[in-house]
């Protein structure tokens, strides 16, 4: 039985693959779970379409990830934070601080999206934005003392 797969399904295929299946695993699993629909004539035309706009719609969006990623590239962030005399943080800088420091500077990043090692001293840090799958700048942390 062909069916086109709605979702990632381990051992069988990716999203909007159209796979082959035994008859009871298809009937009696994937389309009533919703996990799955039958591969028609009809059906195929309609992933064919929705795959060509997908494309278009990811195309549209790593375009922009890619030009903000050149407005951050070589961007350094200050980051204020209260330490002790030996240079170590009261807890630690997460990535709310960043996300916020980058707010101020006027750049919306969710903090999600943000990867940093965990910093507990004082010092310059290197932190990754992941904008897109295959889009990611890296910017650099100074954390010092108020």
């Amino acid at each position: 039985m062909k069916i086109i797969l709605r979702e990632d399904i381990k051992n069988v295929g990716q999203k909007d693959d159209v796979v082959e299946v035994k008859n009871g695993y298809g009937r009696n699993y994937l389309i009533p779970t919703g996990k799955a629909s039958l591969a028609t004539e009809s059906a195929l035309k309609v992933l064919a379409e929705n795959i060509k706009q997908a494309k278009f719609k990811q195309e549209k969006i790593k375009m922009q990830a890619t030009e903000y990623a050149e407005k951050l590239t070589g961007m350094t962030l200050d980051i204020l934070t209260k330490a002790g005399s030996n240079g170590k943080i009261f807890g630690s800088v997460t990535t709310i601080q960043i996300a916020q420091a980058l707010k101020d500077k006027g750049f919306e990043v969710d903090r999600r999206k943000i990867v940093v090692d965990d910093i507990k001293f004082l010092g310059e840090y290197t932190a990754t934005i992941n904008l897109h799958r295959e889009v990611s700048v890296e910017i650099k942390l100074n954390v010092v003392q108020e």
